[in-house]
């Protein structure tokens, strides 16, 4: 693979906007005097700021018809994601908005404050029928803006409210600011909370995903949702072949001592705008080990980077997949730990009170 010669633009995962879309977006690129003379001045390109906008949605439940994946509906109270992970594969969704997948899924961000007032309008309906609903599909329901706008807390109190299950996938141990709701809720069946992992080396981490919690931490949050009875599940997510996979029976091994439920193991997906982008991240900081990598990556997708079709998706094949497969199975019956499912409870939904007070617990 081809070395980049641009500065690396550190704190971000995506390097540019420039990539290939699918509706299009104008190609952004910088000229290169421009760069010349950025090079001169420090040697990196200028940092970007983040923007939020706020939006407001009709309504905030997403329902989905897809046969391999667990949830039908969920709900994403922001739009972009500030951890920067580069492997995203909810990035190409920018696309849809005329923004870059890359540096923009990124730094231009929406935050939705009236989710919780339309979810409470929403299961207020006499039609509605209760089911969990996710959070964290395409987006971390935690990442650093909720810290300012509180959208998932404000979301979560209305399911507590409710007695309707949920659950979390995040990246974050930002989730331990809402323990005392996620500890009430499970005390009622209605909640479950997974936390992906990527990493043990917070160096790499910080290349990938660049300002999400440092996987230390979110081992520890692994740890005090378990001890706290929270139902709680980690997902080795993505292994990357020959980048990441060197990690899968050590988490393995913490996850179970830490007294985690469950954990499972993702492999890269790279849909749309997501295999430059991740080519180009290669470029930066493995140009060495590139091809190597893009080389796997395609034996298990059926010599493709991408495989979108149901149920395929996220069952690679060949060589490599039954290595990694054979790998994680050991891991788990060395240390006793296995992959749950966790049965959250429907039953005790209530329809909330709109324009009222809610309950109190």
């Amino acid at each position: 693979m081809e070395q980049r010669k641009e500065p690396v633009r550190h704190g971000r995962g995506a390097q540019s906007s420039a990539v290939p879309t699918r509706f299009g977006l104008a190609t952004r690129e910088a000229d290169g005097d421009w760069r010349d003379h950025v090079g001169l001045l420090d040697g990196t390109p200028p940092k970007i700021r983040t923007r939020v906008t706020q939006e407001r949605p009709k309504s905030i439940l997403s329902f989905n018809q897809s046969p391999d994946i667990f949830f039908d509906r969920s709900i994403n109270a922001y739009r972009g994601c500030e951890h920067g992970c580069v492997y995203c594969f909810a990035r190409p969704t920018h696309a849809y908005h005329d923004l870059s997948p890359g540096l923009d899924f990124e730094t231009q961000l929406f935050a939705k404050p009236d989710a919780a007032k339309l979810l409470r309008e929403t299961l207020s309906r006499p039609k509605y029928r209760p089911r969990p609903i996710a959070m964290g599909t395409n987006t971390d329901p935690y990442q650093p803006i909720e810290r300012d706008y509180r959208i998932t807390r404000a979301v979560l109190e209305v399911c507590l409210d409710a007695r309707h299950p949920v659950t979390i996938t995040t990246k974050s141990d930002r989730v331990l600011d809402d323990l005392d709701l996620l500890r009430a809720m499970a005390e009622r069946r209605l909640v479950a909370v997974a936390i992906s992992v990527t990493s043990l080396d917070p160096k790499l981490s910080g290349k990938l995903e660049p300002r999400a919690a440092s996987p230390a931490k979110r081992l520890a949050a692994l740890g005090k949702l378990a001890e706290a009875g929270v139902p709680t599940h980690c997902s080795v997510a993505p292994v990357i072949p020959a980048i990441t996979d060197e990690f899968m029976e050590e988490f393995v091994a913490r996850v179970a001592a830490l007294g985690v439920d469950s954990v499972g193991w993702i492999p890269l997906r790279l849909p749309h705008e997501v295999a430059p982008l991740f080519r180009e991240w290669l470029s930066v900081h493995y140009p060495e080990r590139g091809d190597k990598v893009m080389s796997i990556v395609r034996s298990i997708r059926d010599g493709k980077d991408n495989d979108p079709s149901f149920f395929s998706r996220l069952k690679p094949t060949g060589v490599w997949a039954d290595l990694f497969r054979a790998r994680f199975r050991l891991a788990c019956k060395r240390t006793g730990i296995g992959k749950s499912k966790f049965e959250l409870d429907c039953t005790q939904f209530r329809r909330p009170e709109v324009g009222g007070q809610m309950r109190l617990f």
